[in-house]
């Protein structure tokens, strides 16, 4: 069985991650860091789910059981944890989150020491002390050894202060009417503190978490009743989180939702322009559209693509030595700021670029027009390697010979595969999605 997705362990709450499961994993986590341990503290905050409680407990239990304190924070930002594990010393920290999932799921995500996500070598380390059930038992702790765990509720503000630091000094939102929708998860009480203390005129919808409610028709998944309401309050601008508030989506002054490819683009010329973009260059997933890529290339960027997930898009920064990238679905990592997508400090930078343009939202995030994209997900009866399957290399030369872009790929999770085909003619990337399809069908369904 494989732990580790694409953004840390995450499952069904009781069955695929149950307690046991969270106590082990736990332990394991606890082995690997103890092994660089400078603190033996471990951060533990988490979303709004009714599961937080039964897995939070376990992962305590499994933390101490190996030798850690843990200090439990309670509902947090998945990047405040990055933030506030670098800043109060601790060997690592831990999010109780399963992001934008429905409130059934529930997930275990793990930062290091400097507020990074974990790389997939050290997951893999994880998984196998995981399996390793004789290190589990040897590894457990006892008298004085045995950890103890605290709960600390005053850290919000040290969050709260790292956020409005990064909006510029010269600005103010004292005339700005905002909507925020905190998608009842984690920032339900920072989020609306940050903005009001910033001197905006802010309307909080789904702030009111029962443990149920997270997602729930609501948030960056959902932001078309935001919209509805940024027109009906006459606001100038609407704001959308997910359920952990790594994720920003963006609804102009009209109600209209903003692309996530075009904000990523306005953003990145406008800190160019402001001699703020470090690298000459702008980092994004392989599902962002080839229109994005065009624009920045004539603004005199360079577009580099990473796998899905928001910690691949990091990992190229940095080698790269670029300061901003993100992805299409909101992940919109300003690495100056934060140590990972941040949904309120991506939300400032963008109101700041709003004002100092002068302009309304729908002018300053609407730069370029996207090209046609269909994505299709496609049942198979087996995973057989893409460059096995005979004429799929011919069929796609074809293609791209016509301008289109293509990107095929398995699921991660289920036996399905997914096909992406965009072009600048939407008549041609329906006939190729048409043909495409059916060569998947015959060689794969």
């Amino acid at each position: 069985m494989k732990l580790f997705g694409t953004d840390g362990v995450r499952g069904k709450a009781g069955t695929f991650l149950d307690a046991i499961t969270a106590l082990q994993l736990a332990q394991a986590a606890g082995i690997y860091f103890r092994k660089h341990s400078k603190t033996k503290r471990i951060l533990l905050g988490k979303d709004t789910r009714r599961s937080g409680y039964m897995i939070e407990n376990a992962l305590v239990s499994g933390f101490t059981s190996v030798g850690y304190d843990v200090i439990q924070i309670g509902p947090m930002p998945t990047p405040a944890i990055a933030y506030l594990t670098e800043s109060m010393r601790c060997d690592a920290g831990i999010m109780l989150s399963a992001s934008h999932n429905p409130f059934e799921d529930n997930g275990v995500k793990f930062f290091d020491c400097h507020g990074d996500k974990l790389s997939n070598a050290i997951e893999k380390e994880i998984e196998n002390i995981f399996f390793n059930k004789d290190l589990l038992i040897s590894s457990q702790c006892t008298g004085r050894e045995i950890g103890k765990a605290k709960r600390i509720d005053d850290v919000i503000g040290r969050y709260i202060v790292s956020i409005k630091s990064s909006f510029p000094k010269e600005l103010t939102l004292n005339d700005m009417r905002i909507v925020l929708d905190c998608a009842n998860g984690a920032a339900y009480k920072v989020g609306p503190t940050i903005f009001e203390e910033l001197g905006a005129d802010v309307i909080v919808v789904n702030d009111k978490p029962d443990g149920f409610n997270i997602n729930e028709g609501c948030g960056a998944l959902h932001p078309k009743a935001l919209g509805k309401l940024v027109s009906e309050y006459r606001a100038d601008i609407g704001i959308a989180l997910d359920g952990d508030a790594d994720r920003l989506v963006v609804v102009d002054e009209n109600g209209d939702v903003i692309d996530g490819d075009k904000l990523i683009g306005a953003m990145a010329v406008y800190l160019k322009n402001h001699n703020l973009l470090q690298g000459e260059g702008c980092v994004t997933t392989v599902m962002s559209n080839k229109a994005l890529e065009d624009y920045l290339e004539a603004n005199g960027i360079k577009l580099h693509r990473s796998n899905v997930g928001d910690k691949y898009v990091l990992e190229i920064m940095k080698n790269e030595k670029i300061n901003f990238g993100g992805e299409q679905s909101g992940h919109i990592i300003f690495s100056d700021v934060a140590k990972t997508g941040d949904g309120l400090a991506s939300a400032l930078q963008v109101i700041a670029m709003i004002l100092c343009s002068g302009k309304k939202a729908s002018e300053v995030l609407n730069p370029f027009e996207l090209y046609p994209q269909i994505l299709k997900n496609l049942m198979v009866e087996e995973k057989t390697p893409l460059e096995n399957i005979k004429g799929l290399d011919d069929l796609l030369q074809k293609f791209r010979s016509l301008g289109l872009r293509d990107l095929i790929r398995y699921s991660g999770t289920e036996n399905k595969i997914r096909l992406l085909l965009e072009g600048k003619d939407q008549l041609i990337v329906q006939e190729s999605m048409e043909e495409l399809q059916n060569f998947i069908k015959s060689n794969l369904c």
